[in-house]
């Protein structure tokens, strides 16, 4: 029988993971990388300044105007108007004490207010949109808005936020648009754009050190109430330099992203936004996302750009393969100049990473170095990287600079990290900020990790779930969320849009399934029998499942804006479902409407 050769990979400057482990008699594990990590900025926008007299007339950030074409913003441009922006900001007395926040999604003005702001050291938060636009229930962003105490408010479309902000605007708080409510009085956001900086905004720039505040960034709420944290000027500086280490290929040549992800979070705008400005690259803003009403917009922006690295969630990725898979000449732009293919926020399932790579050799006859890692809003994000060991579930090994501690915590392992990137705590939160942190200082991740290879550590970690979503059966038997979860996605990739498993305290696990558009029951049931014949115990077995035809609510907390389910939403709003799961008999999969 004859072995396929192996196939080529694109060649990348992606340097292979190293660390040094230091085993405690405790079982406790200490890793880190033995390369040091190399100097940073004192502030991000030092790097706008960087570009600005390096390459002033590279783009920096383009955006679709009305008409659909791109408009560009050179990296020149956006030194002189972050600088008016930060003048219009002094002349109103702001500082870290008076906040903004920006309200509106990812565009050109949101990104020149932020890093106005951040210039001369006034703090800002961006908000998802979701929680204006998506929700009627206007509590989460009332809770925000009250935690944080902003003083100016930004939202790009006055009359699209008009009646939100009619609710949640006081009279404290300047509201600054490109285009006005009539009910409501506001600042054009060209009045920030037409003012002349004066030696007032270089007296505030050396004023910000790196244990400035930049932002706060609130938590997608996946695992619970959205929380402040705290995103100093080290941990974006730190953070960058760390992910040019894991990824040398960003420095020798500037990247070109398109990308949806929200600024609002840190994958987007921490991680990707920064990633650009670090390295002199090109944002090209998707104005799309991985949904079905928002996806034809992010594939006619791929087919416009010619990108270096491609990064999204793994929902993104699966919607993407069918047009992959059906133009092939959208298939060789896509792949001719990638150098990487970068998945987080969640799982990639095994059958998505092979095919990508399949249709990578089929468009250009290499694969694509795909790289993941973990982190967290609280490390700015990146904190493990896979490098090119790669593999579908690997979270990999420590970046330079951070400290992986591995605790013993009764059936898993569990994640702490310590370094430059780590939050300092939580806004106006001092009791959970003491609660995240261990006595070592090192903060306490809530995920949990095992052994890629457990002969050898240098194959570094997978991905084992987050700790507080693990439960007991009635039986005293662990039942590992994160594994099960993604190996029952695994086996219903193409009918399962996501899934929710039951069973705290219960007799076995159940599932509640979110089918995918167009699914068919029977093959949902012979899939959930097929699951169930390959389970080696009650622990990976799903014995009864319903399949619901509700979607998952996002004005409810069950879905975030990045399309990660929210498992303790979903269980607590359908507790009646899941009480009626159990009343029934195993192995048998119901509908709900």
């Amino acid at each position: 029988m004859s072995v396929a050769p192996p196939r080529k990979v694109r060649k990348v400057n992606v340097p292979p993971a190293e660390a040094l482990f230091d085993r405690r008699a405790n079982g406790t594990i200490y890793v880190r990388s033995p390369k040091p990590l190399a100097p940073y900025p004192e502030r991000l926008t030092d790097r706008l300044e960087y570009w600005a007299e390096r390459s002033p007339e590279r783009t920096f950030i383009a955006q679709r105007d009305a008409a659909g074409t791109w408009r560009h913003l050179t990296y020149k441009e956006a030194l002189n108007r972050v600088r008016s922006i930060s003048q219009a900001l002094l002349n109103r007395g702001f500082s870290n004490q008076t906040p903004i926040a920006i309200l509106s999604g990812n565009s050109i003005e949101h990104a020149l207010l932020a890093f106005g702001a951040m210039h001369v050291g006034v703090l800002h938060t961006s908000v998802s949109p979701s929680y204006s636009l998506a929700c009627s229930d206007l509590t989460t962003l009332r809770s925000l808005l009250e935690q944080l105490q902003p003083s100016m408010l930004f939202a790009a479309d006055g009359v699209a936020f008009e009646q939100p902000l009619k609710q949640v605007l006081d009279a404290g708080m300047e509201l600054v648009t490109l285009s006005p409510a009539k009910s409501l009085r506001s600042t054009a956001f060209e009045e920030l754009l037409d003012v002349t900086p004066t030696s007032a905004v270089d007296r505030a720039h050396a004023r910000v050190t790196q244990d400035t505040i930049a932002k706060v960034l609130f938590t997608s709420g996946s695992t619970g109430k959205p929380k402040g944290v705290i995103t100093t000027e080290r941990m974006l500086c730190s953070n960058q330099e760390m992910l040019r280490s894991a990824l040398a290929f960003l420095a020798e040549t500037p990247p070109v992203l398109c990308d949806w992800l929200p600024w609002n979070h840190v994958f987007g705008g921490s991680h990707n936004l920064g990633l650009v400005l670090y390295n002199g690259g090109t944002l090209y803003i998707d104005e799309g996302k991985p949904t079905n009403g928002g996806f034809a917009t992010t594939l006619a922006n791929l087919r416009d750009v010619a990108m270096t690295a491609y990064f999204n969630v793994p929902k993104g990725f699966e919607m993407l393969l069918p047009e992959l898979r059906r133009d092939a000449a959208f298939r060789r732009h896509f792949f001719a100049s990638l150098q990487i293919l970068f998945y987080a926020a969640a799982g990639l399932n095994p059958k998505v990473w092979d095919e990508l790579q399949d249709l990578a050799v089929d468009a250009c006859g290499e694969e694509i170095l795909m790289v993941t890692g973990l982190g967290a809003t609280e490390s700015a994000p990146m904190a493990l990287c896979t490098g090119p060991e790669g593999a579908a579930g690997r979270v990999g090994l420590p970046v330079p600079g951070v400290e992986l501690k591995v605790v013993p915590l009764e059936n898993k392992l569990e994640a702490r990290l310590r370094g430059p990137n780590i939050t300092p705590g939580f806004w106006r939160d001092p009791e959970l900020t003491k609660s995240a942190f261990d006595d070592e200082g090192f903060f306490k991740l809530g995920d949990a990790l095992r052994w890629a290879d457990p002969s050898n550590p240098l194959k570094g970690f997978l991905f084992d779930g987050r700790i507080a979503e693990d439960f007991k059966l009635s039986s005293g038997t662990w039942v590992s969320v994160g594994p099960l979860r993604a190996k029952l996605l695994t086996c219903m990739v193409g009918v399962a849009h996501d899934v929710v498993l039951t069973a705290p305290d219960r007799d076995y696990v159940g599932a509640l399934i979110f089918p995918q558009v167009g699914a068919n029951p029977v093959a949902v049931q012979s899939l959930l029998d097929e699951f169930a014949r390959t389970s080696t115990g009650s622990s990976t077995c799903v014995e009864r499942a319903l399949l619901l035809t509700d979607p998952p609510s996002l004005e409810a907390g069950e879905l975030t804006d990045k399309g990660t389910i929210n498992q303790k939403a979903v269980l607590r709003n359908r507790a009646a479902l899941v009480d009626e799961l159990y009343a029934g008999s195993p192995r048998v999969l119901e509908i709900k409407q």
